[in-house]
């Protein structure tokens, strides 16, 4: 992993001087206020996310010292190096960001709307580790208000004039910045999810931030009381997160500060159209993961269609023909070890005892291997199950018999499919329903 775990909170002491000394402004807020819940962007840095509050007059949540923190988009790709970095971000890749850059530089926001219910910013994002350069790219945000949440759409227009299809990254969905009396950090990762088990209390002082599976989806920095704001990214479990500074104390400009992100590696074409969604909840631990437990994706089970994009899977020793898809993933393997590496989700075995995949191949190999992962442990020749396939370039319906593997018990995390090394290969689907 690269240096997204100090993303961007600290990178040198002079860099940090230099940020608290810049000149203080007033905020261009549009805000939304359903009675519950009062969320502002600031339309001068990028129409990031500045507020956040109980309404009509609770304290503002929300951290932002400098213009890499607040509730902001953040993408990252190759290539690594990205031009000319600031020297204490050397070897930083492609990254543009929603509020500015490590130069004090800010985001432009060109488009913008709020009819009271719904807020909307369309957004030319800044290059983080760069000097005034604007990225290859548009950040869109949509937010509305739920009860005690805030609903948050967020999509990526990319048209970078480099082509090449770097492999995955991971991304910050989103980065999330709390003030310093939000110092404590919970979460649920265990191995039984919505059962009502016991969460935990994540104790980092970071950068580097700690990293965790959260198996319901989400994460809380709280105060004292319990009293905070939970991210929740139904259908994520890696989280990052921590606490930097002094706790309980520092508002929204000051150094100490919480930060969550769910994360989440992914391919970002030259000219991808990426999107996410996630919820910003206030109050008390109990009702931020009640919100987690209703927003639970119903069916875990895999079930993707390639129609439109790759449904999160990623590729070591592979590349595909790149965005947009057209009738499928489109495969060819680049080294004698190819995978397909899908998205992490959790399902009990028994609920899904075969696995369907749909899709023609072309070369001389005969047999596919499907791999699965388990809580705390990756992906193992002890845990893996093959099917023999017709490469005649003829597009069929597979079915691998996972339970038929003693290793295919319990909880299941992912799957990663090796196709056979040098050959040619569509995949249409990967489910666990029969076509």
């Amino acid at each position: 992993m690269h240096r997204l775990h100090s993303l961007p909170v600290l990178a040198t002491t002079t860099l940090l001087i230099a940020l608290s000394l810049a000149p203080a402004r007033a905020e261009r807020l549009s805000s939304l206020d359903n009675g519950s819940v009062r969320i502002g962007v600031d339309l001068d840095i990028g129409g990031t996310i500045t507020h956040l509050s109980t309404s009509p007059k609770g304290e503002n949540l929300i951290n932002s010292h400098d213009l890499g923190r607040q509730v902001q988009q953040s993408y990252y790709s190759g290539p690594h190096p990205f031009g000319k970095a600031h020297p204490g971000w050397k070897g930083w890749p492609w990254n543009p960001i929603g509020s500015g850059d490590v130069y004090n530089h800010p985001s432009r926001v060109v488009d913008h709307s709020n009819d009271g219910k719904t807020l909307y910013t369309r957004t030319i994002p800044m290059q983080w580790a760069l000097n005034n350069v604007p990225g290859e790219c548009t950040f869109e945000t949509w937010i509305t208000l739920d009860g005690r949440s805030a609903r948050v759409r967020c999509r990526l227009n990319n048209h970078r004039p480099d082509k090449t299809q770097y492999s995955a990254n991971d991304q910050e969905l989103p980065a999330v910045y709390t003030i310093g009396k939000l110092h404590r950090l919970f979460t649920y990762d265990g191995v039984r999810p919505f059962e009502g088990q016991s969460i935990r209390h994540v104790e980092n002082s970071g950068p580097p931030w700690a990293s965790w599976k959260a198996a319901e989806n989400w994460a809380a920095l709280v105060d004292d009381r319990g009293f905070g704001v939970g991210v929740i990214h139904p259908g994520d479990y890696a989280f990052i997160g921590g606490f930097h500074g002094k706790p309980n104390v520092g508002g929204p400009k000051d150094d100490s500060t919480g930060y969550i992100a769910p994360v989440r590696k992914e391919i970002l074409d030259h000219n991808i159209v990426y999107e996410y969604r996630y919820l910003l909840t206030l109050g008390t631990l109990d009702q931020i993961r009640a919100v987690a437990r209703a927003e639970r994706v119903a069916d875990p089970r895999p079930d993707d269609h390639f129609d439109h994009d790759r449904r999160h899977w990623i590729y070591q020793g592979i590349r595909d023909a790149g965005f947009p898809l057209a009738g499928g993933l489109r495969l060819q393997s680049t080294n004698g070890d190819p995978q397909m590496i899908g998205p992490e989700t959790w399902w009990k075995a028994e609920t899904m005892p075969k696995l369907y995949i749909r899709g023609a191949f072309k070369g001389h190999g005969d047999r596919l291997e499907v791999f699965w992962s388990i809580p705390g442990a990756g992906f193992s020749g002890d845990r893996r199950a093959s099917t023999k396939i017709q490469p005649d370039g003829v597009l069929r319906t597979y079915a691998v018999d996972l339970a038929a593997s003693p290793g295919y018990r319990g909880m299941i995390t992912g799957l990663r499919i090796d196709p056979p090394s040098g050959d040619e290969a569509r995949i249409v689907s990967i489910s666990w329903r029969a076509e």
